[in-house]
């Protein structure tokens, strides 16, 4: 079957039309979608662009995640260290107590310093995030990654804080009694000798508070570090996105401007096809 034939005027009013309809059909999808590149047939230059930058969002928006949770890990040993410390300060207070107590205080005093010792490497034990202690061994890592780039990253060292290493650590820095010393005081007798060994656990104990103390400032800085790159990767994400955006998202008020003269100039057209239409009906008349 052969197409219909227009006539020139008919076909130039459809074909105004239909063009009409298709900046339309694609206005209306850019509003919907709020995008004015939505593939790479609208504007492949626009698209890959935008798709490139969109793509190392999405890597550095993982990252900044990972950043995030590795502030959690390191908030979480600075709250194991700053308990930790109130309970050094507490056995520091009975030891100093002992020194001056009576032989039957001291028997009370010693197994309410054994108690919380116990207690103080329970602690250190419990100060996990995701199954990360950074407090009860120095052999444990924190890495975080702030890029695909490999380079682009910080390894955080765990340190070993429990009970036995930190009092070991305390003596051996002071040159003084072996730290068994400190738990094992004949506390129901009070020769000088004894006396000297209570002075002794006593400058352990400031040590030991020392070092938690050193711990804490350190890995504070980690955190005031990554908070600060965290900062840096939320703005840059947002930068890239916004980057992005103006490769590909659509001006709304200038769709919604497009869409009423579009809806207009429709509406003309669908007119002058009638009129053109009327054109023919009239030529009609003349063989009736």
């Amino acid at each position: 079957m052969s197409d219909v034939a227009l006539s020139a005027s008919i076909r130039n009013n459809l074909l105004s039309l239909q063009r009409t309809n298709n900046l339309l059909d694609r206005t209306q999808d850019r509003l919907a979608s709020g995008k004015r590149v939505n593939n790479a047939l609208d504007d492949a230059v626009a698209f890959f662009q935008a798709k490139t930058i969109s793509e190392r969002s999405i890597d550095l928006n993982a990252r900044k995640n990972e950043i995030d949770q590795a502030i959690s890990s390191l908030k979480a040993a600075v709250n194991g260290i700053d308990a930790a410390d109130k309970v050094t300060k507490q056995l520091k207070a009975i030891i100093t107590s002992a020194k001056t107590a009576t032989a039957k205080e001291r028997v009370s005093l010693r197994d309410q310093f054994n108690t919380l010792a116990k207690q103080l490497s329970e602690l250190i034990g419990d100060a996990s995030y995701q199954g990360l202690n950074l407090l009860n061994s120095s052999g444990s890592k924190l890495t975080v990654s702030f890029s695909t780039n490999s380079t682009s990253k910080m390894d955080i060292l765990g340190r070993n804080l429990r009970v036995s290493k930190l009092i070991t650590g305390a003596a051996a820095a002071l040159g003084s009694v072996a730290a068994t010393q400190v738990v094992t005081l004949a506390w129901s007798s009070a020769p000088s000798i004894v006396l000297s060994l209570f002075d002794q656990g006593i400058k352990i104990l400031d040590a030991a508070i020392s070092t938690l103390r050193n711990a804490a400032s350190s890995v504070g800085a980690n955190v005031t570090f990554l908070q600060t790159r965290l900062d840096f990767s939320k703005e840059y994400v947002r930068i890239m996105d916004d980057g992005a955006g103006k490769l590909t998202l659509a001006d709304i008020n200038e769709e919604g401007a497009n869409l009423v003269s579009l809806q207009t100039r429709q509406q003309l057209g669908l007119q002058a096809l009638s009129f053109a239409g009327e054109s023919e009906r009239s030529i009609l008349q003349l063989f009736r």
